[in-house]
C-alpha cells in the first residue's frame, strides 16, 4: 500500500482501510514518564465491519462493495510484502503483562520503524510467504490497517471479551448456532451488540466497556509497522466480518514522535501536550485517522503526583491516588468524534479561580429572539447523526446559556489570566449561545499553553489551548481568539468536514463567526457593531490579497480535490494534499476566502434570515461530516430566492472554491471598505503621521506649534491598519518611530499590534526597537515566523545576527513545522 506514495511529495497518506472494518470505541490506558519523555501502555480498540462490507463463506475471500464504483481508484485487498529489514511481523506471546519494555527513566531504544530492539524479535515472522501470499494460498488473510507513526509497538493481542463476567447477556438476542457459536464469533457477536447499544444505555456501555479492555488476551496477532502505518493479521481470517472486533495493542511513544511535544511552561516546569501536528494522533496512538472513523473513547492515564491530566472529556476529572507519588486521571467521551479531535496536555497546571463570580452575562435581544423562535422549534426533530446521549435533544441543555468552565495556566500566568480569560469566557459561551444555540458539548476547559504552541488556539472536544500572546494589550485579541475557537465546538467538531482538504467548513466558519461571537459579547450597539465588522473585513482583504500575491497558487484553493472532493480508494484509504507542507501550516487562505464566502452570502440573504438559516443547518448536521456541497445545496433550497441572483452551486464552487486567486465579486466589494468610519479615521491619521515625517526629515529646530497633529485615540484593530499602511511609506525617521511608539506605547499592545511595529522596526532599522522584536520571537512563537524573513531581507548584520541568536535559542522546543520554514529563511 505505501508503495504507491511518492515520498518526494507533502502529501499525508491516511492508510486506515475503514471500509473494511471501523473503529467504533478506543480504551487507552497509559503512564506518561517525563524522565523518558515517553508515554506508554495499551490501547483496547473495539471495531465492527465497515459499511461497505459483508460476510461470505469462510473458505470465499471477504469482498467490500462499494457504494458508488465510480469512487473506488484502488483495489481492496492488496498482497502485504515483509522485507527483512526495516519492518518486523511480532508473534507475540500470550498473557497480558508478558512482555518487555524499556525500564522507566530510561531512554527509548526502539530503532525507527518502531521495532522494539529485544530478544523477542526473534519469535517475528521474516518472510513475507507466511503474510498474504496470494500465489501460495489462492486467497489473502485479511489485513487491518491502521494509522501509526513514530510509535514502538510492542504486542498485539485479541481480547477475550466472553470471559467478562455478565457479558453473556449481550448474545442471548442472536441465535448462535453451528459455526456462528464458535469462540470467535461469540467474541464478535458481543462488540457488535456492545458498539450499538442505544444512547440512554451510555453509562453500562462505559462500564462493559471497562471491563473489556481488562479481559484476558485469547491469541497473540501478527503485525508488522511501516513508515505511516500499523498493520495486524490472523493467520486463515480472509473476511473482516471474522477478524477480532476487540484488540489490544501494547506500545510506547517515542521521544520525537511529532503528535505530542515534550517541553516546559513558562514557569519552566515540564509539561507535554498535543500540538495539532500535520500527522494529528498517529504518533499518539495507533488509529484510523480519516474522519469517516467516528468513535468514542475513555481514557486512564497515570503520571507523578505534582502534574495534572486534561484532556477530550465529558466529566472534569479527579485525580485517584495510587501510590505516594502517582496519580490517575480518567476521562471519556460519548459523542463520536474522528481520533483526530483528541487532545491531551499534562504539566504543572494552576487552575485559575475566583474568590467570588457572579454571571454578569447579558442577552443580545435581537439573536435571541430569533433563536426562541427557530430553535426552540426544531428541538422535536429527530437527530440525523450515529445514536449517541445528544444535547441538542435535551430541553435543558439546550436552554445552559454558559456551560460550566474552568481555566488552567502555568503559576507564573495565573493573574493575567484571572484578569482578562477568566472574565471573558461567560461573556462569549453566552454571546455563542444566544447566535447559535445548543453548546454541544457540556464543558470547557481552556488551558494557556507553553510558548512554543504554533498558533494563537486550537479547539478540541470539551478543551481549548490558547497561546500566552492572546494576554497582552487588553482584552481585544483575548475575546476575539476566544470566540474563534468557541465556534470551532460548531463548525470544525459538532460538524466536520467529510474531506480534510475542505479546512475552510471549519475555518471559514470559524473567523466568520468571531466577529458575530464577539460584537453580541460586548454588547455593542447595531451601527458600532457594523462599523467594526467592517474593519476588520478590509484587515482580512488587506491579508488575503498579500498572501495570493506570495503564495503558491495550488495553496490558494479551497477544495484542492474539486470533484473528486470526499472520495476515497475502496479500501478507505486516501491522500491529504499537502498535508504535509510546512508552508501551508502558516496560511490563512482558508480562513479568509471562506470568511468572504460566508459573509457574500449572509449579505445577499439579509444577516437575520442567514442565521436563521445557520441555526436550521446546525441542527440538521450536528454529529455528522459534511461536503461543501451538503452546506450549499440545503442554503440554495431554504431560502430559494438566491436562484435568482444568479447563484447555484455550481457557481459557487467555481467562483470561490476550485479557483486559486481573489474570486472576482470579492474583487468588486473589496472598494467600498475604504468608506467605513472606522477605516476613515484611520487614513486621516496616517496622513498626519506622514507630515510629522516630512517635518522630521526637514530637522525643523523651530518649536512645535500650535497647529501641529494631535492624534486621535484608536482602537487594536486601527491600530494594526495605522501601522500596515506606515509599512507602505518608504521611510520613516528616528524621531518619528520614537513618536509612534510613545503615542501608542505600541510595546504594551497586543500581539497584532506588535507584530506590525516590530516589521516597522526591522524595515527601518531602528535599532532601541529590536529588543521589542527579541521579545516577539521569544514569547509570541505563534505569530513570529515571518519575522525571521524580514530580520533577513535587508542584508544587516546586526539583524541577521539577531535573527539567528533568537532561533537558536528556541530551536530545539519549537514545533517541527515552524522550525522547517525558519531555517529555510535562515540557510
Amino acid at each position: 500500500m505505501e508503495a504507491k506514495l511518492d515520498p518526494a511529495k507533502d502529501d499525508l497518506p491516511l492508510m486506515a482501510n475503514t471500509c473494511h472494518m471501523l473503529v467504533k470505541h478506543y480504551v487507552l490506558d497509559l503512564d506518561v514518564d517525563f524522565k523518558s519523555q515517553v508515554i506508554e501502555g495499551t490501547i483496547v480498540l473495539f471495531f465492527e465491519p465497515g459499511s461497505k462490507c459483508k460476510k461470505v463463506d469462510s473458505d470465499v475471500e471477504g469482498t467490500c462493495l462499494s457504494q458508488s464504483d465510480e469512487k473506488c481508484k484502488i483495489r481492496a485487498s492488496e498482497p502485504c510484502h515483509i522485507p527483512v529489514t526495516n519492518v518486523s511481523v511480532h508473534s507475540s506471546k500470550t498473557g497480558c503483562n508478558d512482555f518487555a519494555v524499556c525500564a522507566k527513566g530510561e531512554k527509548d531504544t526502539s530503532d525507527k520503524n518502531g521495532n522494539h530492539s529485544n530478544g523477542e524479535q526473534a519469535s517475528g515472522i521474516s518472510s513475507s510467504k507466511n503474510c498474504c501470499d496470494i500465489e501460495n494460498h489462492g486467497s489473502e488473510d485479511f489485513l487491518l490497517v491502521l494509522d501509526c507513526c513514530d510509535l514502538s509497538v510492542l504486542k498485539v493481542e485479541e481480547v477475550d471479551v466472553a470471559a467478562v463476567p455478565g457479558i453473556e447477556k449481550f448474545t442471548r438476542s442472536a441465535k448462535l448456532t453451528g459455526a456462528s457459536a464458535e469462540p470467535r464469533n461469540r467474541r464478535n457477536q458481543i462488540v457488535r451488540e456492545l458498539v450499538t447499544l442505544p444512547a440512554d444505555q451510555w453509562r453500562e456501555q462505559l462500564y462493559y466497556y471497562t471491563q473489556c479492555s481488562q479481559a484476558p488476551g485469547c491469541g497473540e496477532l501478527l503485525f508488522s509497522t511501516g513508515t505511516w502505518s500499523l498493520e495486524i493479521r490472523k493467520a486463515e481470517i480472509q473476511a473482516p466480518s471474522d477478524f477480532p472486533h476487540a484488540i489490544r495493542i501494547w506500545y510506547k511513544t517515542k521521544p520525537e514522535g511529532k503528535s505530542v511535544t515534550w517541553t516546559t511552561d513558562q514557569s519552566s516546569r515540564p509539561c507535554v501536550y498535543t500540538m495539532g501536528s500535520p500527522l494529528n494522533n498517529r504518533a499518539l496512538f495507533p488509529c484510523q485517522e480519516p474522519p469517516v472513523a467516528m468513535s468514542t473513547w475513555q481514557s486512564t492515564i497515570r503520571t507523578a503526583s505534582c502534574f495534572v491530566v486534561l484532556m477530550s472529556g465529558e466529566n472534569s476529572a479527579e485525580p485517584a491516588q495510587l501510590q505516594e507519588d502517582l496519580l490517575s486521571w480518567y476521562y471519556y467521551v460519548t459523542m463520536p468524534m474522528p481520533a483526530s479531535t483528541f487532545a491531551i496536555a499534562v504539566g504543572c497546571w494552576t487552575e485559575v479561580k475566583q474568590e467570588s463570580y457572579t454571571d454578569d452575562v447579558q442577552t443580545n435581544d435581537e439573536f435571541s429572539s430569533l433563536f426562541s423562535r427557530t430553535d426552540l422549534r426544531l428541538m422535536d426533530g429527530n437527530c440525523g447523526h450515529l445514536e449517541y446521549p445528544c444535547r441538542f435533544q435535551n430541553p435543558a441543555a439546550s436552554s445552559q446559556v454558559v456551560i460550566p468552565h474552568r481555566v488552567f495556566a502555568p503559576s507564573c500566568l495565573r493573574d493575567r489570566c484571572a484578569e482578562i480569560l477568566l472574565q471573558l469566557i461567560p461573556r462569549c459561551l453566552s454571546a455563542a449561545h444566544a447566535t447559535l444555540g445548543t453548546h454541544p458539548f457540556s464543558r470547557l476547559d481552556v488551558l494557556i499553553v507553553p510558548s512554543n504552541f504554533s498558533s494563537l488556539g486550537m479547539a478540541s472536544p470539551h478543551i481549548i489551548f490558547l497561546s500566552q500572546s492572546i494576554l497582552t494589550g487588553g482584552s481585544h485579541l483575548c475575546g476575539t481568539r476566544l470566540c474563534h475557537e468557541i465556534a470551532h465546538a460548531w463548525f470544525g467538531l459538532a460538524i466536520g468536514a467529510r474531506d480534510w482538504t475542505e479546512e475552510w467548513i471549519s475555518e471559514g466558519f470559524a473567523t466568520y463567526l468571531e466577529d458575530v461571537f464577539w460584537a453580541v459579547a460586548q454588547q455593542l450597539p447595531h451601527e458600532e457593531a457594523k462599523e467594526q465588522r467592517e474593519l476588520k473585513t478590509l484587515l482580512r482583504w488587506r491579508r488575503l490579497r498579500d498572501e495570493v500575491q506570495n503564495s503558491d497558487k495550488e495553496l490558494q484553493i479551497l477544495r484542492p480535490n474539486k470533484e473528486n472532493t470526499g472520495e476515497v480508494s475502496e479500501s478507505g484509504t486516501c491522500i491529504i494534499k499537502h498535508g504535509l507542507n510546512a508552508e501551508k501550516i502558516f496560511m490563512q487562505v482558508h480562513y479568509l476566502k471562506g470568511y468572504f464566502l460566508l459573509q457574500s452570502l449572509a449579505r445577499s440573504i439579509g444577516e437575520a434570515t442567514y442565521f436563521e438559516f445557520l441555526r436550521k443547518f446546525v441542527q440538521k448536521f450536528h454529529g455528522q461530516l459534511i461536503l461543501s456541497q451538503d452546506f450549499l445545496y440545503m442554503l440554495l433550497e431554504d431560502i430559494p430566492e438566491q436562484k435568482g441572483y444568479g447563484l447555484s452551486v455550481e457557481n459557487i464552487i467555481q467562483t470561490w472554491l476550485d479557483t486559486s486567486g481573489i474570486p472576482k465579486p470579492l474583487l468588486e466589494e473589496s472598494q467600498t471598505w475604504d468608506q467605513c468610519p472606522l477605516v476613515k479615521q484611520v487614513n486621516d491619521e496616517v496622513t498626519k503621521w506622514i507630515q510629522e515625517n516630512q517635518r522630521a526629515r526637514k530637522n525643523s529646530k523651530r518649536k512645535r506649534s500650535q497647529d501641529e497633529a494631535t492624534f486621535q485615540k484608536l482602537l487594536p484593530d486601527q491600530l494594526v491598519l495605522l501601522l500596515e499602511s506606515l509599512l507602505e511609506e518608504k521611510t520613516l525617521s528616528l524621531k518619528t518611530l520614537r513618536c509612534l511608539e510613545k503615542t501608542y506605547h505600541l510595546h504594551e499592545q497586543d500581539a497584532e499590534v506588535r507584530h506590525r511595529w516590530c516589521e516597522l522596526v526591522v524595515k527601518h532599522k531602528y535599532t532601541s526597537g529590536y529588543a521589542e522584536v527579541e521579545k516577539f520571537l521569544r514569547e509570541d512563537q505563534a505569530m513570529g515566523v515571518y519575522l525571521y524573513g524580514e530580520l533577513m531581507v535587508n542584508e544587516d548584520a546586526k539583524q541577521q545576527e539577531l535573527a539567528y541568536k533568537c532561533f537558536a535559542a528556541a530551536q530545539k522546543q519549537m514545533d517541527v513545522s515552524s522550525a522547517k520554514v525558519i531555517a529555510e529563511m535562515l540557510f
